[in-house]
């Protein structure tokens, strides 16, 4: 039996209908849900469900602990993306020079990367320990007498927190900043070398220019993770000392998965997503511009 032309033109649609509905299901739908559930006051241990309107995002610009949330949160994004991209294309310089054990140093730099966050986390929290943590014991042997509780003070804390999420997501930054370093060819180094320039001069004026919009990709992703991140923070200090380092995303798993105050977390999550959507669109809009 011969099948029309036009019956054809159905067949890719039918074929790829299973992929839309489960994805329709498992990402369109809950979007959809978080955004009624963010006009409700749903609270599951007190039965109230009932409509609000716009009062939970009135509340939100009221709520002291996310005021604080958000301030870390932007602390630890900007700081954490500055060393990123500061550290990340020296570690990627670095392991884009000849050396003997090149490729093994390339896999060995990836396994803070391979560990996962929550063993991180505890591991962190372990290391940062004032009586048996590696960190004070290492300082113990310069300074017999130090002593101080990393996770308790807010400062300390939250530099902590900072500093193991650039320990383990920085080698991965490398590693893709070094992929765009391997399609530059060397006929371009050495040509700046015969024109007189130095290896300064040929970061600035042929590396630079040629990786920059690499990374500045990069950062639209890894930005991104450090705005949803929740489970360095949930391992390794529980939002403490206070609320000083809650991330907005553990704020609002604490909102939904502690407090069961459901209607308050899907608002918070809907104003998070808001915010990753203005940056996507205003860092791809000036990608686009620089490469114009």
């Amino acid at each position: 039996m011969a099948v029309s032309k036009k019956s054809m033109k159905w067949i890719p649609w039918i074929l790829i209908l299973p992929v839309v509905l489960i994805r329709g299901f498992t990402t369109l739908y809950p979007i959809l849900v978080t955004i009624k559930n963010s006009f409700f006051d749903i609270k599951i241990l007190a039965g109230v469900d009932q409509f609000v309107g716009l009062a939970n995002y009135v509340n939100v610009f009221k709520d002291a602990k996310v005021q604080t949330s958000v301030i870390f949160t932007v602390i630890f994004v900007v700081v954490s993306m500055f060393f990123h991209i500061l550290l990340g294309v020296a570690l990627a310089m670095i392991l884009n020079m000849k050396f003997k054990g090149r490729r093994f140093l390339r896999t060995i730099v990836l396994i803070p990367w391979a560990m996962p966050t929550v063993v991180a986390g505890m591991a962190a929290k372990w290391a940062f320990n004032n009586d048996y943590g590696l960190i004070n014991d290492f300082v113990r042997r310069f300074f017999s007498d130090f002593q101080f509780n990393w996770l308790i003070n807010t400062s300390s804390a939250r530099t902590a927190v900072i500093a193991v999420d650039l320990w383990k997501d920085l080698p991965f930054f490398a590693i893709l900043v070094l992929s765009g370093l391997q399609f530059i060819s060397e006929d371009i180094y050495e040509a700046a070398k015969v024109d007189g320039a130095n290896g300064l001069q040929s970061f600035f004026r042929i590396t630079l220019p040629l990786i920059a919009k690499n990374v500045l990709t990069l950062c639209i992703p890894f930005t991104l993770w450090r705005l949803t991140s929740f489970d360095l923070v949930y391992a390794m200090t529980s939002g403490g000392p206070g609320e000083d380092t809650a991330l907005i995303a553990y704020r609002i798993t604490t909102e939904a998965f502690t407090n069961l105050n459901i209607g308050y977390a899907a608002t918070l999550a809907v104003m998070l997503f808001l915010v990753m959507a203005v940056f996507s669109f205003i860092n791809m809009r000036f990608i686009s511009k620089i490469s114009d």
